[in-house]
């Protein structure tokens, strides 16, 4: 009986050990692949590729360690997350990888406190997602002729999700036809996204007012494992 009982506490022991490994364990950012040279860093991770949803987190580094400064629920794809190399347009997917974040934009005024470059949407302003087009995968304003309105966004028709973002640079220095176009970190809408990343309005104004360009922050996109695991962007 004396021997079950100390081998029960032994095996107690084990396990809350193990359990507690993982508050133990580095800070994601320190356990990614890349994080882009920049000592600002947003990680966007999901359960897996078929949610939905997930967390977004944004970090800074402070005395050479990697230290979260926000964090919030995230939306992803209607149809979850692909990978970005091999994304295809129109799938509702989100894609997977490290990316850089160009500028900021919005409909309404920057956040107090943004510095981060951000461009004002107004009724010219469109995002050109037609494969046909020279414009493809930028903001045209106005839209030219060869960029079909049916397949651009017209980014001042969507005021919720477009009251503040930030432009992420999937497919964005050298677009890849029919890889995807218009992708961002933007307001929630009314559910899962088309392909973006999404979170509350106050911590898009939370994040804006927080990115630095000077930092050269990044993103860095999925999974908690498998093969589109975010440790291995």
């Amino acid at each position: 009986m004396r021997r079950s009982l100390v081998t029960a506490a032994v095996l107690l022991a084990l396990a809350g050990s193990l359990g507690a490994a993982p508050a133990d364990a580095p800070p994601l950012p320190a356990r990614l692949a890349d994080t882009g040279g920049g000592s600002q860093l947003i990680t966007a991770e999901a359960p897996d590729t078929s949610s939905t949803t997930g967390t977004v987190t944004w970090w800074e580094r402070r005395g050479g360690r990697w230290a979260e400064a926000g964090s919030a629920p995230a939306r992803f794809g209607a149809n979850g997350l692909a990978e970005g190399a091999t994304r295809e347009q129109g799938t509702n997917t989100t894609p997977t990888g490290l990316y850089d974040l160009p500028y900021a934009f919005g409909i309404e005024d920057a956040p107090a406190g943004t510095t981060y470059p951000y461009r004002e949407v107004t009724e010219d302003s469109w995002w050109c997602q037609d494969n046909d087009s020279r414009a493809y995968n930028r903001w045209v304003e106005p839209r030219p002729a060869d960029c079909r309105a049916a397949k651009a966004e017209h980014l001042a028709s969507y005021g919720t999700q477009y009251a503040h973002a930030l432009v992420i640079g999937f497919n964005y220095d050298r677009p890849v036809r029919n890889r995807g176009a218009g992708i961002f970190l933007h307001v929630n809408g009314r559910g899962a996204t088309a392909g973006c990343v999404s979170v509350p309005a106050d911590a898009m104004a939370e994040i804006l007012a927080w990115a630095d360009a000077e930092r050269a922050p990044h993103i860095a996109v999925g999974t908690s494992s498998g093969p589109a695991a975010i440790t291995r962007y």
